[in-house]
């Protein structure tokens, strides 16, 4: 079933998630949903806050995306749950991010191009796992908002600035995009 995506705005975005108990109930249809969500809007990645859960769970599908040299990457396609970022290390590097819950908004963030993760996938196994690159980046993204933290915080000042009024018509609902949307109410 295809979930609206909470806006920014929406107090959920803002919290740090809560931990999820293998015995939680309807977590595999809740990850189905996500799924299903993520790609009605054309994401390649969705948080659980996301949806309005405060739970640390978000999945990631980089095969989608073109790399440079056109080809896509291979197989990347992962569900994350009670993901705890180990390390970050390599080169500092900037690219332009956007967020489903923040349309029409994109802006550059730096961040670095190697990450270490620990993570339980769907069955509750845990998993240690180092990434690089663009699909490091997707993650970082998506594991800041299991963190409470949004794209728009890691911009430089001048760009904060100029998108402050875009963020306020957001939160109004004063957007349009072609998936379902739930905005704050103000």
């Amino acid at each position: 079933m295809v979930l609206p995506i909470y806006a920014y705005g929406q107090t959920v975005l803002r919290k740090k998630a809560s931990e999820v108990a293998s015995n939680t109930e309807g977590i595999t249809e809740l990850i189905e949903n996500m799924w299903e969500t993520m790609y009605n809007a054309k994401g390649v990645g969705l948080a659980a806050p996301q949806i309005g859960k405060s739970l640390r769970i978000f999945l990631v599908d980089t095969i989608q995306i073109e790399n440079e040299d056109g080809n896509t990457e291979s197989g990347f396609k992962k569900v994350f749950i009670n993901a705890e970022l180990i390390e970050e290390t390599g080169e500092e590097n900037s690219y332009e991010e956007g967020c489903l819950s923040i349309p029409d908004i994109r802006g550059d963030v730096t961040r670095r191009s190697d990450i270490k993760i620990r993570y339980q996938n769907e069955n509750f196994e845990t998993i240690e796992e180092a990434f690089s690159g663009f699909t490091a980046r997707v993650i970082q993204h998506e594991y800041d908002h299991i963190e409470g933290k949004l794209f728009t915080e890691k911009l430089l000042p001048l760009r904060k600035r100029l998108i402050k009024r875009k963020l306020e018509a957001i939160k109004k609902g004063k957007v349009d995009v072609n998936y379902r949307m739930r905005f704050a109410s103000v």
